[in-house]
C-alpha cells in the first residue's frame, strides 16, 4: 500500500478502511499514483461499481492543482445541492474552504432555450472570479455532477477568454448532452478529473473532491 494511503486510512472507521482494502483487492494494479488512486477508490465505494476505473480520466497534474487550490483557500462551487451536501463535511473538517451551489444564482423559471443551471453559471462565474481575484484566492474548484449545460455555459464563457477555474471535476450523468459536455471538456485545456460515458451524479464528484480534500489535509506538514 502507497505510504500517502495508508497514512490517509490510519483515522477512518473500520469498515470503511476493510471497504476501501476489498475495493483495491478487486481494481487490483492500477499504475496510478497515490492520489488518484485514493479519487478512484472513493468513487468505487460510493457507487459500488468496480467497472468505473478504465471510465476515469485526469489532466496531467490535476490532482496536485486541485490540492494547491483548496490548501490556498479556493471556493468549491458546486451545481446541485445535493453536491454541496456531500463535500461541505468534508471540507469543514479539514480545510475550511467555503462551498457555493449554483443554484443561489439560479432563476426562478428557466430562460427561453435554456435551463436555470445555465444561466446560474453565466451570473456566478464573473462573480466569482472577480471576487476571488480582488482577494488573492485562487480561482474556484467546479464539480459537475447533474448540469451539463451548467458545464457548457462554462467552457462558452472560457472561449470569451474568461478566467479558467483551477479544476473541474466533470462527470454529469444522463443521456442527454452528457456527451458532448463532456468531449468539450476533455479538448479544453483544462485542468479536469473526468469520467467518460454516461455515469456520473452528485456523489461521485463529491466523492472525488473529498479524496483530494482528504489528500491536501493529510500532506500538510
Amino acid at each position: 500500500m502507497p505510504e500517502a494511503i495508508g497514512n490517509a486510512l490510519a483515522s477512518d472507521h473500520p469498515i470503511f478502511t476493510e471497504s476501501i482494502r476489498r475495493i483495491r483487492e478487486h481494481l487490483g494494479e492500477t499504475g496510478l499514483e497515490p492520489v488518484p488512486q485514493q479519487v478512484l477508490e472513493r468513487l468505487v465505494h460510493s457507487s459500488g461499481d468496480l467497472n468505473l476505473a478504465p471510465l476515469l480520466r485526469f489532466s496531467e497534474g490535476a490532482c496536485g492543482q486541485g490540492i494547491e487550490a483548496l490548501r490556498h483557500g479556493a471556493l468549491i462551487l458546486t451545481d446541485t445541492a445535493m453536491a454541496a451536501a456531500a463535500v461541505a463535511p468534508m471540507a469543514a473538517r479539514t480545510l475550511g474552504n467555503p462551498v457555493r451551489c449554483l443554484l443561489d444564482w439560479a432563476p426562478a423559471l428557466a430562460p427561453a432555450g435554456s435551463t436555470r443551471s445555465a444561466a446560474a453559471m453565466a451570473q456566478a462565474w464573473p462573480e466569482l472570479t472577480q471576487a476571488a481575484a480582488d482577494t488573492g484566492q485562487p480561482m474556484p474548484v467546479v464539480l459537475i455532477g447533474s448540469a451539463p449545460t451548467a458545464l457548457e455555459q462554462l467552457l462558452d464563457q472560457l472561449a470569451r477568454d474568461a478566467t479558467a477555474p483551477s479544476l473541474v471535476i466533470g462527470m454529469p450523468v444522463g443521456f442527454v448532452g452528457v456527451a458532448e459536455s463532456k468531449r468539450r471538456l476533455e479538448v479544453s485545456g483544462l485542468a479536469q478529473i473526468r469520467l467518460e460515458g454516461s455515469r456520473g451524479g452528485a456523489g461521485l464528484v463529491g466523492a472525488a473532491l473529498n479524496a483530494l480534500l482528504r489528500a491536501a489535509s493529510s500532506e500538510f506538514p
